[in-house]
């Protein structure tokens, strides 16, 4: 054991800290378009999208050539909303054009829990009230805040005492929204749910939530830091069902590969962060130029090539090909966000590792670690959906057999 995690973890014992001791390891030297590629040459198709952030795949060159001219013209020049900046400026206007009148006015931060953090702040600012409610099984991140309105109580309990006064509730259960009363600052859930296993809400209960929160002026919160910018098939998840969340939170592919995080809602509610007091949140590198620029060019591209208009297509036609194995007990798909049920955890475990040595990178879900997840670049064709689904489909056989065996060796 201690020679495996030797071997596993040398590429990242070079002064880096670890977050596992079992890391995926490849040695990384270059990525285009949903390939990864390693130092000996070998590729990994990405089905993954880096945990959804490449959405629009890797090395996009219209992302690529915006961030050359942005990198001529000028870096950081000062902490975020002192200075105007084009790149903020278009970024943010092109995304609010996409968007509802009422999500007109965008503060945008360094990371998806950045958002997290701050969406918090202003329900509470804006309400005066302190309690919040979350999701059972939700993911919003790990920052102090984030970790407190996350359902994962495995990833939390060393790091107590959290944020007070936050409940939980079950997702899509519409008979416990009357936890929500006059007290109650925000609801905040993923619109759908990522490292719960993909789990997508109804039209009833979100239109139950939206009422009973207009009923106690409570504040909703779609997070849609991994299911947002195209994920789903529409450029927010929220879209599907016309339910209008008072916060929007964004990140991850946002920034076209690049790091960011946004908080989006009404000029009026975002108007809170600047009195009482001035300066209520605060960030130096948020709305970067650098990474304004290439999300921009990101979200131009998709717009232009009309990316978003066969996403649903290609992700029925992976759960199509591997419904069909008898290993999968169950598939929950909802654009090219997926989740595949398996029997157990070793069997999801060998099934990614397998997946690995044959150039596909899978993962599974912290929260649902009997499924793995398949979330590739939007821009997958579907010549590489049938390839890489047909390696998935064969490594499923050979666990399965390997299960058969195990069993007749060892009854």
């Amino acid at each position: 054991m201690e020679d495996e995690h030797k071997e596993n973890t040398k590429l990242l014992d070079r002064h880096l800290a670890q977050t596992t001791l079992f890391p995926l390891s490849i040695e990384v030297d270059r990525a285009e378009g949903i390939y990864i590629y390693d130092k000996s040459g070998k590729a990994y198709a990405d089905m993954i999208s880096g945990i959804g952030v490449s959405n629009i795949g890797h090395g996009n060159r219209n992302v690529i050539e915006a961030i050359r001219k942005q990198s001529e013209k000028h870096l950081h020049v000062m902490v975020y909303g002192e200075f105007l900046q084009e790149a903020q400026s278009d970024f943010a206007n092109l995304l609010t054009a996409q968007l509802p009148n009422s999500l007109d006015t965008v503060y945008f931060v360094n990371s998806g829990a950045e958002a997290i953090e701050a969406s918090l702040k202003l329900a509470k600012r804006f309400t005066g009230r302190s309690k919040i409610i979350s999701c059972q099984g939700s993911y919003h991140g790990n920052t102090h805040g984030a970790l407190s309105v996350s359902g994962n109580e495995k990833k939390k309990n060393a790091f107590r005492p959290l944020l007070p006064d936050v409940h939980f509730v079950s997702f899509n259960e519409p008979d416990e929204l009357a936890l929500i009363d006059e007290h109650t600052a925000c609801f905040i859930m993923e619109t759908v749910q990522g490292d719960a296993g993909v789990r997508i809400p109804s039209l009833e209960y979100l239109k139950a939530l939206r009422q009973r929160c207009d009923e106690t002026g409570t504040i909703l919160i779609f997070d849609e830091i991994q299911c947002g910018f195209g994920r789903t098939g529409k450029l927010y998840a929220f879209m599907h069902w016309n339910v209008l969340p008072d916060i929007l939170v964004s990140g991850k592919a946002l920034g076209g590969g690049l790091p960011i995080g946004a908080v989006i809602s009404s000029r009026k509610m975002m108007k809170q962060f600047t009195v009482n007091p001035m300066l209520g949140h605060i960030t130096t590198f948020g709305g970067h130029p650098l990474i304004c620029a290439a999300g921009n060019a990101a979200l131009e591209w998709m717009l232009n090539e009309n990316i978003l208009s066969d996403v649903e297509l290609k992700g029925a036609r992976i759960k199509s090909i591997l419904e069909k194995h008898s290993l999968v007990l169950g598939i929950r798909q909802i654009g090219l966000f997926i989740a595949i049920d398996m029997l157990n955890e070793e069997v999801v475990r060998q099934t990614v590792e397998k997946c690995l040595e044959r150039g596909v990178i899978m993962f599974w879900f912290l929260s649902c670690p009997w499924s793995f997840r398949l979330a590739p670049p939007l821009s997958i064709t579907m010549l590489e959906i049938e390839r890489h689904c047909q390696t998935i489909f064969e490594v499923m056989s050979e666990v399965q057999d390997e299960q058969k065996r195990s069993v007749h060796i060892d009854p």
